[in-house]
């Protein structure tokens, strides 16, 4: 297994897991958040899971509240939200930190695996120009932005926020993955 499969996280019920916990599955990660322009990506993404799920593929969600405060429930909350709004059966766990210093481990791990992202470019001006825009170029953009992990556990994929989870080159990407 790969360090970054070692990594702790919370589930919503407080016990811990790990990517390794999904050892042999294809994983999208996705930061996520309730208030957000692009929180309708949750119907895709459950979508994408629902299809793709007897294939291998497992989508994680951890919400985060970096962007705007556009996730400031509690997990409680979170979970609620998730499964009233948009009958969310994908695991979605506790809050977690993506950008900044006090950045998940999980985070720090899946930028350094893999700095660039596909389909980002328009995103990414329009962030900077609002003075959203990264401190540091491997930072994650926004909320919904999502990491590909092979079944081996290595990160193999970065997507732009605003990359649907049926945009084309993602799909690919993802059934590329599955059919390893």
């Amino acid at each position: 297994m790969t360090e970054i499969q070692h990594v702790p996280f919370k589930r919503m019920d407080g016990t811990t897991a790990t990517l390794g916990d999904y050892a042999g599955k294809v994983l999208l990660v996705v930061n996520t958040a309730s208030r957000c322009g692009l929180t309708p990506q949750y119907e895709g993404l459950e979508a994408l899971y629902r299809a793709r799920k007897v294939q291998g593929l497992e989508i994680l969600g951890f919400p985060a509240n970096n962007f705007k405060e556009q996730e400031p429930g509690t997990d409680a909350d979170i979970a609620s939200f998730c499964q009233l709004t948009y009958d969310v059966t994908f695991p979605v766990f506790s809050k977690v930190s993506v950008r900044g210093g006090d950045t998940h481990l999980l985070y720090r791990l899946l930028t350094a695996a893999h700095p660039d992202r596909t389909g980002a470019e328009d995103f990414l001006k329009r962030m900077t120009d609002n003075g959203l825009g990264p401190e540091n170029p491997g930072d994650v953009l926004w909320n919904f932005e999502k990491f590909l992990v092979s079944r081996k556990g290595e990160v193999i994929g970065r997507y732009s926020p605003n990359m649907k989870p049926d945009d084309a080159a993602l799909a690919g990407d993802i059934d590329k993955a599955l059919a390893e």
